[in-house]
This record gives C-alpha cells, sequence and structure tokens, in this order.
C-alpha cells in the first residue's frame, strides 16, 4: 500500500510539475513569459478547486476508486493536452484538467498509507511517503525539458500519460481499502457517532494545524523559488546552483523521512512539529546574515535550511489524518493541501516583490518571522481516533 501510494503521488506530481518545465521550450517558440506561467500555474490552480471535493469522495467510496478512478481521468486529460499541441486555450484547459484530476492522488494516497499503517509506525510510513513529491519533480525534471526541446510537446507529455495509465491499472487491483467504521444507524453505537462526528466541530485542533502549515510552507517555497536565484547573485553559475538545489531537495527528502521516524519514537507529532517551527525561524534568519555578511557557507546553510523548512510537511499531514479520524480523513487532508497550495502560489509573486524592495536579506528575515508566528499556534498535545 506504501509503494502504491508513493508511485501514485509520484505520477500526479510529474502531471502538474511538467507544465512549468514546459516555460523555456514555449518561450523559445515565441510565448510570453506571462502567458507561458499562467500555463504553468494551471494544474495547480485545478488542484486547489478540486482537493476538499476529492477527499469529501476519499471519505464516502475508498482510497482504490479514488486513486484508479482520478488516474484514468488524469490520463484522459494529459492525452487531451497531447492533442492540443500548440492550441494555447485548448493546453491551458487540458493543463487545469490534468490538475483537477490528479488532485485525486494526493488526499487518497495519505490516507490508504495512514489507515494501513499503526500509530507507532505512522510517522516513518507518511514520512517516506512525502518522497513522492521530490520523486515526482525529479522524474519530470530530467524527461520532460530534454523531449520537449528535442521534439516538442507532444513527445514531452508520453511518459505522463503512460505512467499514469499504467499506475491505474495496478492500483485498481493492488490497492486495497483499509478498515474503517461502519456510519451508525439513527439510536447507533454512541462512540461510533463520536468517530464519524465532524471533528472541526469538536475543537479547533484541525484549524490550528492547517493555520501552522500555511505560516510554515511560506519558507519552503520561498527557497524552492528563489534558492538558486539567490545563489546567482552570490556569483555562483546557473549549472552549479541547480545542482546544489537539486541535492538540498533531496535531503530534505531524507529529513523528513527521519523526521518522521522521530515522532514515532517520542509518541507525538505537535512536538517535533513546534522544533521544526523554532528551527525554521532560525536557518531563515542565518540565510538573511550569509547574505549581509557575504559569509563564505551559503551552500551549507541553504541545504541545511531546505532540509529544515520541508520538515513539518510529513508531521502536519499525519496529525491531520489522526486528528480527523477514518471518517473525515480524506476531506481534513483535502483542506489541509488546498491551504498549503494557495499559500504556496503567493510565494512567486509576493517573495519577488518583496525582494524587490527590501533585497534577499529583508525578505529572509521577514519569512523568519512566519514560524515565530506559527509557534502558538501549535496545539500543545496530540488529537488521535486510535
Amino acid at each position: 500500500m506504501l509503494a502504491l501510494g508513493v508511485a501514485a503521488q509520484a505520477a500526479g506530481t510529474l502531471v502538474v510539475t511538467a507544465p512549468a518545465l514546459l516555460i523555456p521550450h514555449l518561450h523559445a517558440q515565441g510565448m510570453p513569459l506571462a502567458q507561458a506561467g499562467l500555463l504553468a500555474a494551471a494544474p495547480t490552480a485545478g488542484m486547489v478547486l478540486t482537493l476538499i471535493a476529492w477527499g469529501a469522495v476519499t471519505d464516502r467510496i475508498g482510497e482504490r476508486i479514488v486513486i484508479a478512478g482520478g488516474l484514468v481521468l488524469t490520463t484522459l486529460a494529459v492525452a487531451g493536452a497531447w492533442l492540443a499541441d500548440d492550441d494555447t486555450v485548448l493546453l491551458g484547459v487540458a493543463f487545469l484538467a490534468a490538475g483537477m484530476t490528479s488532485a485525486s492522488t494526493n488526499a487518497a494516497s495519505g490516507r490508504v498509507v495512514v489507515g494501513w499503517f499503526p500509530k507507532e509506525r505512522r510517522g516513518l510510513a507518511m514520512g517516506i511517503r512525502q518522497m513522492s513529491q521530490p520523486l515526482g519533480v525529479t522524474l519530470a525534471a530530467v524527461t520532460v525539458p530534454r523531449l520537449a526541446e528535442a521534439t516538442g510537446i507532444r513527445s514531452a507529455l508520453v511518459l505522463p500519460v503512460v505512467l499514469c495509465a499504467v499506475l491505474a491499472v495496478v492500483c485498481a487491483v493492488g490497492i486495497v481499502d483499509p478498515p474503517r467504521p461502519s456510519r451508525p444507524a439513527s439510536g447507533g453505537d454512541a462512540g461510533a457517532a463520536v468517530g464519524t462526528a465532524n471533528p472541526y466541530r469538536a475543537t479547533g485542533f484541525l484549524w490550528r494545524i492547517h493555520a501552522v502549515s500555511i505560516l510554515l510552507v511560506v519558507p519552503q517555497f520561498t527557497l524552492s523559488t528563489y534558492g538558486l536565484v539567490w545563489l546567482v547573485t552570490l556569483g555562483w553559475s546557473t549549472a552549479t546552483a541547480g545542482l546544489l538545489v537539486g541535492a538540498a531537495q533531496f535531503v530534505g527528502a531524507i529529513g523528513r523521512i527521519l523526521v518522521g521516524l522521530w515522532s514515532d519514537r517520542v509518541g507525538s507529532r505537535v512536538g517535533p512539529l513546534r522544533v521544526v517551527a523554532v528551527s525554521a525561524a532560525a536557518v531563515m534568519a542565518v540565510l538573511a546574515l550569509v547574505d549581509v555578511a557575504h559569509l563564505p557557507a551559503a551552500a551549507v546553510v541553504l541545504v541545511v535550511a531546505t532540509s529544515v523548512t520541508v520538515a513539518d510537511n510529513g508531521l502536519a499531514y499525519t496529525s491531520v489524518a489522526e486528528a480527523a479520524g477514518p471518517s473525515w480523513s480524506g476531506r481534513a487532508l483535502g483542506a489541509q493541501n488546498t491551504g498549503q497550495f494557495i499559500a504556496a502560489s503567493a510565494v512567486g509573486p509576493g517573495i519577488g516583490a518583496l525582494i524587490g524592495l527590501v533585497g534577499f536579506a529583508g525578505s529572509f528575515l521577514l519569512v523568519a518571522a512566519l514560524p515565530v508566528l506559527a509557534l502558538p499556534l501549535v496545539p500543545r498535545a496530540d488529537r488521535s481516533h486510535d
């Protein structure tokens, strides 16, 4: 179940990432950068529109149908992009649809992992599952730009089509929905009724985790979006800076696994989450110092900062699933992802404008304040339906 969940999510990430990697090809063909950027943003916009809806469907009918069926729909959407080729409007519609359909793998793949692993091993399992994003990005990065440059958009989209189609079949055959409590009939068992009650009305725990994740995602996307640009301003070549950024993402993926294992060992998600928030503020402040003082440790600090700022994802994701319970985790995970994607989409223009006003050092320092604001919002104790 873990392997299939990772593979399904990686395929979805490949689909969502591919349009952004087509920008150089599209621009070389005469498309303005603003228009190419709009096409690249279409899948993310599609995901924001449907994440909660896919979570609700997962809660209702189960993970296997949602993952397999969603991958079938994603295959058709990417095939539509393949047919559209150079038609900008049709290409944008197809990419939007691809984002809307690939969102099915987000909530459902996390839910199937949470459902099949006991609490004491869930942090590690979800840390491994969180590697699906860098795997999908890496797969897209090594295939899409080269194929597009060599033979055009259509060849670059063949792998996403084939991979989604194959995984749709594999997931339909291989995934088994984890057990879940049955919905209580009227006048039924009170304990079962509690398990299916709306967790958002019971306490503010989920709202607080969502808010913390929104604040903590800004440092993460600040570095993934502008880390390479910052290194270039320090005198690095684009190629060397790109290699370092890629290495930092890989180290960060390993870090997610280790943090998940740590949360299993200490029996808490919110405790490590609080430490990560403090650490994120510290590393962003150190980056500001490196920029101002022109210290030679830029590479090491960026790798450490990248690793720290992505470490909260698995902790928050697991915490949300455990607090929501099996009857609500699909919707709660959809809401979790929606908030993060909305915040992440604002990082590009927002931080870009901020850098123009106060420079990299000032921007890093202001971003460092967000984890500090998140700290009092982290709940003091975990909530779980296990």
